[in-house]
């Protein structure tokens, strides 16, 4: 299997032209979609099968930003260590409990306000922290932007349970 830049013809980066990439996944797509197959052999509609899935991988991974930048440090032999490396610098570590607090009191108090702030706060933290990840994949420190990414995980596991605030 190639990788999923190199599928699309594309430049292994951060940065990426989602038009481009969308236009790129069709092309692909349209040649190995597994309708096209139909009159083929058993042989060749599995492998038209194993290239449309691929593409439909490649493209989940490569129009998503926190699942691209994760994707080029496994390219890069960086590891996310996501299950054995929780350790994150204390500023952040700060911010991470003054949020939990504001949460915890606006779900206490029923403050719908006070949690649709939070989450614009914690939104515009991802966004940075997203941001910082690309930064860093671009000057080829790919370690520095798996502390982002795992940064990046562990907010988006914070918005989930802003949404999930209902009752």
């Amino acid at each position: 299997m190639q990788n999923h830049f190199a599928l699309f013809n594309l430049p292994t980066s951060f940065e990426l032209d989602r038009a481009q990439l969308d236009s790129a996944y069709r092309e692909v797509q349209s040649t190995v979609h597994p309708d096209k197959f139909v009159q083929s052999g058993d042989a060749e509609k599995r492998v038209a099968m194993q290239w449309a899935t691929q593409a439909n991988e490649a493209y989940q991974t490569l129009k998503d930003p926190l699942k691209r930048a994760t994707y080029l440090c496994l390219l890069n032999g960086v590891d996310l260590q996501t299950e054995s490396n929780t350790s994150m610098p204390a500023i952040f570590l700060m911010q991470q409990m003054e949020w939990r607090e504001a949460f915890d009191d606006a779900r206490h108090n029923h403050n719908m306000v006070a949690m649709m702030q939070l989450e614009k706060e914690v939104q515009a933290g991802l966004k940075a922290q997203i941001t910082s990840a690309g930064t860093a994949i671009a000057r080829g420190n790919f370690q520095s932007a798996a502390q982002d990414i795992r940064a990046c995980l562990f907010l988006e596991k914070f918005l989930a349970d802003i949404a999930a605030f209902d009752d």
